[in-house]
């Protein structure tokens, strides 16, 4: 059988390192890699159009293209997990802020479907009490689901989201990280705060995993084990990312983060309803390691 040729997106992560360089291939299939940068440019085209036959995506933009009947299948491969805490900032030139402080407030983000968000806003909601719909939300970006209807309000279009933080146009921002000093942390420790959620939680916060077309999946079942076995044998040579493992491979190891995250996006209003971790994979995947 002829090999099959894939165009592929994932970041320039050290855990595929050797995918990607084609020091480690399949007999089955060759991936040719497409750059995007920063990665998260080649979600919407795989969302809609299924531009690619495999892609890196952010685990909320998975679940909203669940939703809403697009063919693309979920593997357990994590590209990127982080604990969050340290993504949110405030200008304290308009006083002090903190995390339960946000009611009433301007927050800027990206998208306000982005899965940073989504982590922080569960942790405002459900570790700091915060009613997310007294916050007043604005968006620089659409959502990569078209049919997710946004009701926030749009930044005008020469708006950059920490510009706006600095000139007091906005109170917090989510989703950014700046080194610029009149900048601080939402949360004031984020490291202590991250380490304190781990311990309660126990839950790597996973942003971006790996989907495929369902076309593929259908037609070839076998291609699509061979790229996870392919993404695991590179992370089993690189090591776990940091301890807790931030890149956790699998469905067993996948499975606190995705619970959660289906649980926040669910209380956020992003998905319909909240989905069983089996649902969230095909017969194929569900069979893997």
């Amino acid at each position: 059988m002829d090999r099959l040729r894939l165009k592929a997106v994932l970041g320039s992560h050290p855990h595929v390192q050797a995918v990607k360089s084609g020091e480690l291939r399949s007999d089955l299939f060759d991936l040719d890699f497409i750059e995007y940068t920063p990665t998260n440019t080649a979600f919407k085209p795989m969302v809609r159009e299924q531009a690619f036959d495999v892609c890196e995506m952010a685990i909320v933009t998975y679940l909203m293209a669940k939703a809403h009947g697009k063919p693309l299948v979920l593997l357990p491969a994590t590209m990127l997990g982080r604990f969050q805490h340290a993504y949110a900032l405030y200008n304290p030139v308009q006083g002090k802020l903190g995390p339960s402080d946000l009611e009433g407030k301007r927050v800027g983000i990206r998208s306000f479907t982005t899965t940073t968000g989504a982590w922080i806003r569960g942790i405002l909601a459900n570790d700091y009490g915060v009613n997310l719909n007294r916050i007043r939300w604005v968006t620089f970006e659409d959502p990569h689901v078209a049919e997710y209807v946004d009701t926030t309000e749009r930044a005008p279009k020469d708006k950059k989201v920490l510009q706006m933080l600095l000139d007091g146009e906005l109170d917090a921002v989510l989703g950014e990280t700046s080194n610029d000093p009149k900048l601080k942390p939402l949360f004031p420790d984020p490291a202590a705060e991250a380490a304190k959620w781990y311990a309660r939680r126990g839950v790597v916060p996973v942003n971006h995993l790996v989907v495929v077309t369902e076309r593929l999946a259908k037609s070839r079942p076998d291609v699509v084990a061979g790229v996870y076995d392919l993404l695991k044998q590179n992370k089993v040579r690189t090591g776990p990312a940091g301890s807790p493992d931030l890149v956790p491979f699998g469905i067993g190891a996948n499975r606190k983060p995705l619970e959660l995250i289906v649980d926040y996006a669910f209380q956020q209003a992003l998905i319909p309803r909240r989905y069983a971790v089996e649902e969230l994979f095909d017969e194929t995947i569900r069979g893997l390691n």
